[in-house]
């Protein structure tokens, strides 16, 4: 009889350690913007958060990337912005911004798609704000800095960022990030995305897919689950001993 206990004993470990890997392991959306509908919207497609432009640029939509299969294709927009900075001045300021809750996520991952039209500004700089207000790109790969390396006209996909190493992240309320036009790197002067062209403040900059990824923090209960599971078992297996 109580070998049979500790079978059950032993199973219930066992699925609590499996509740717990899964929780742990298993990465999510658990916000993101698709900018899809008939005349387009800011409306978060998954989740719940913001999406504003910054900097005094004018937004309206346009024709979405294709890669996202999921919109009919009559209603599948980006997010088009124009009317940034002149030339050599308000470098890092003017984009779009997101607010997005990682309350309950951790190891927190942004992807998203991005056009530049050919007389805008080649590179970009992602930025996050913990409280929502003070932006940095601090501990993030290359400084966030993206080009439009495939020129201008063109969707640069899956533009990625990882922020799992950043403290503040996880569980975060006011969590922010934005994009926003930069000068080119070690230059006071923004370059244009195609390199036959000028810059212009009239170029335009378009928003795709923008998605936040992440891992479930495991809930109380099933951390019990597990810590109960494998204490009673460690027990059980010690007293057959």
């Amino acid at each position: 009889m109580c070998g049979g206990k500790q079978i059950i004993v032993a199973i219930v470990a066992i699925v609590g350690s499996l509740s717990l890997s899964c929780v742990a392991q298993a990465g999510m959306t658990f916000g993101g913007w698709n900018f899809n509908g008939p005349q387009g919207t800011t409306a978060p497609s998954v989740g719940s958060g913001t999406a504003a432009t910054i900097g005094g640029v004018s937004a309206n939509f346009s024709t979405g990337d294709p890669a996202d299969d999921r919109a009919v294709p009559a209603e599948n927009k980006g997010w088009n912005l124009a009317g940034f900075a002149a030339q050599g001045t308000a470098s890092g300021e003017r984009g779009a911004m997101f607010h997005c809750s990682t309350v309950g996520y951790e190891s927190a991952v942004v992807t998203w798609h991005e056009r530049h039209s050919n007389s805008a500004s080649r590179w970009v700089q992602f930025q996050y704000a913990l409280d929502g207000v003070t932006f940095t790109s601090d501990g993030i790969a290359n400084a966030g800095v993206f080009e439009a390396a495939l020129g201008g006209e063109v969707w640069q996909t899956e533009r990625r960022v990882d922020l799992a190493s950043i403290q503040g992240v996880a569980e975060n309320s006011k969590f922010a990030i934005r994009i926003v036009s930069i000068f080119a790197p070690t230059t006071s002067a923004y370059a244009p995305s195609s390199l036959t062209a000028n810059y212009s403040p009239a170029g335009t900059i378009r928003f795709d897919l923008v998605n936040f990824q992440g891992v479930m923090v495991p809930a109380p209960a099933a951390l019990a689950l597990g810590v109960a599971g494998a204490a009673v078992a460690n027990g059980g297996f010690r007293r057959r001993e």
